[in-house]
């Protein structure tokens, strides 16, 4: 009998890829979105249920998942890949774009695993798949809204996997470093500002420039996490965290992690300062 695996924001990107890579491998596929009428693509095929849901409305979650059990008779597995990230220093964003990075980010994930957990209780079985980033573990300028919500995020997750584990569902925490889809050009419209804010000029020309030389670097492919997203939900291990980006996210990932902390701070700073001092 074929498994089943509902996904968050499958419209593009990650979530997309992940949708055909599971159903690749002969899973059933609630691929959900917030507008389901303008997908083409996934349409018309076997297997593949398109449906509508968006993490901010609690009652799309709860319709999403009913439809997705009447269709294919159960859910193992559910891929939080739903997100964005807010662009901007702190004192451009206003409490409502604060509220809403979170409402998406934190607390939608929060909303999709609450319906699907009492299936998943009945059945004694499960796998919960968050899709975090490199920015739930370490920091960097001007996104620091984005940080927060991942940092959340990756610190409810872990928490819960110890609650859960008994219960024999499994929760993982996928890590992605930087991929070539269009969600940094997407987030990058969302670049918060406010009048007023002139003493941030050069601080931001400059965090934009390193930014920038990011973008040099070669960057995982939707459909490389997306098979990392599959390894961890079939491969029957308790492990929390997977990694997946080049060898530069994985090394700044590495220095968080070993380094010490003010040494790790001076280390970010420096990257932007000398684009300061450049001009």
């Amino acid at each position: 009998m074929s498994k089943t695996v509902l996904i968050t924001g499958s419209s593009s990107g990650i979530g997309k890829a992940a949708a055909k890579f599971f159903h690749q491998k002969g899973w059933n596929v609630i691929a959900t979105m917030r507008s389901p009428e303008k997908e083409t693509e996934l349409q018309d095929q076997d297997n593949f249920l398109i449906t509508r849901l968006d993490v901010q409305k609690p009652d799309t979650i709860k319709a999403a998942v009913e439809a997705g059990i009447a269709r294919f008779g159960s859910i193992d597995a559910l891929v939080n890949n739903a997100g964005y990230g807010q662009y901007g220093v702190f004192e451009s964003l206003t409490p409502a774009i604060i509220q809403e990075q979170f409402d998406v980010n934190v607390f939608g994930v929060m909303n999709t695993i609450r319906e699907v957990l009492p299936h998943f209780r009945e059945r004694k079985a499960g796998t919960i798949l968050n899709i975090s980033s490199g920015a739930g573990r370490f920091t960097l300028p001007i996104i620091s809204m984005y940080c927060a919500s991942k940092f959340a995020l990756e610190g409810f997750s872990e928490a819960l996997s110890f609650e859960l584990a008994a219960l024999n569902i499994g929760v993982k925490i996928i890590e992605p470093g930087g991929t070539s889809t269009n969600f940094i050009a997407e987030s990058a419209q969302r670049f918060a500002c406010k009048e007023g804010l002139g003493e941030y000029d050069n601080f931001l020309a400059a965090a934009s420039q390193m930014f920038d030389s990011l973008k040099e670097m070669q960057l995982a492919t939707a459909e490389e996490v997306a098979e990392v997203i599959y390894n961890a939900a079939t491969d029957g291990t308790d492990t929390l965290r997977y990694v997946v980006g080049n060898d530069d996210f994985k090394q700044r990932l590495a220095n968080r992690l070993t380094m010490p902390d003010q040494d790790y701070i001076n280390s970010v700073k420096n990257g932007y300062l000398k684009y300061m001092q450049a001009e």
